[in-house]
């Protein structure tokens, strides 16, 4: 056996230890904490210039409490909201993958011959050819378990997903939500007596932290991280503001 069907024997059967289809970490961080401080920001201007207006109308007393429990209770809904999705998306995925490969399995027991062209096009689109191209493909179909963890991998492009994952996910996006959640809120902690400064200073951190978040996935992964904190920070303010304009109208004509 040459030295480079060893490694792509040793590829195959490695694949469903590598995972690289399943999110990681930062990835479920940087769903919850943008998605919890996008939200809450947005519900928490439009519930703030609508108390203001109340107030400066003589209609209402402490427009700060007012805030202060609207942005609570945007927080805590939606960091279990979030949290929750995470929890069966994640599951989803489990399921799809233990679907595809039962399927999988029956397929090479009753179409071998099929199965084994599906490797020896995916060695052959890697630019093996001739007889090396017929030595990978017979040492990978030799192997029942990394001819079937090649074709997850490399025909369908899945990862194998255990349960643990579903609940780590779920617990990181949940924390991630509340974090990112409680940016919007802190500025107006800090000016209670003054709505509008508030609004301003909630603005401006939320800015930066999306800029931050952008910036810190670019410097861990890859790009550019002034263009992908740039990028989170347009796309962060832009669903802000559409979720301010819907709070306003709806508190404006109610409070």
């Amino acid at each position: 056996m040459s030295t480079r069907i060893a490694f792509w024997r040793r590829q195959a059967e490695d694949a469903a230890g590598e995972q690289h289809a399943r999110p990681g970490l930062l990835s479920d961080f940087i769903l919850g904490s943008q998605d919890g401080l996008v939200n809450v920001l947005g519900v928490i201007l439009g519930i703030a210039i609508a108390a203001h207006q109340q107030f400066l109308a003589g209609q209402l007393n402490d427009p700060f409490r007012i805030v202060v429990a609207g942005a609570l209770a945007a927080t805590f809904s939606e960091s279990i909201s979030m949290g929750a999705v995470a929890y069966t998306s994640t599951l989803a995925r489990r399921d799809h993958y233990l679907k595809e490969r039962e399927r999988e399995e029956r397929e090479m027991r009753e179409v071998p011959h099929m199965e084994r062209q599906e490797v020896r096009d995916v060695f052959e689109s890697w630019g093996f050819q001739g007889q090396r191209l017929e030595e990978v493909t017979d040492q990978i179909v030799s192997n029942p378990k990394a001819w079937l963890e090649f074709m997850m991998a490399h025909e369908l492009g899945l990862a194998p997903v255990e349960k643990r994952h579903a609940r780590q996910s779920a617990v990181l996006v949940g924390l991630a939500a509340i974090f990112g959640s409680f940016l919007p809120l802190l500025p107006f902690l800090a000016f209670p007596s003054d709505i509008l400064m508030g609004m301003i200073a909630s603005v401006i951190v939320s800015a930066v932290a999306l800029f931050l978040i952008g910036w810190y996935k670019s410097k861990t992964t890859v790009g550019q991280p002034v263009r992908s904190g740039a990028e989170m920070l347009v796309i962060g303010l832009v669903a802000a503001f559409a979720g301010f304009l819907i709070a306003y109208l709806v508190g404006a004509a109610h409070l």
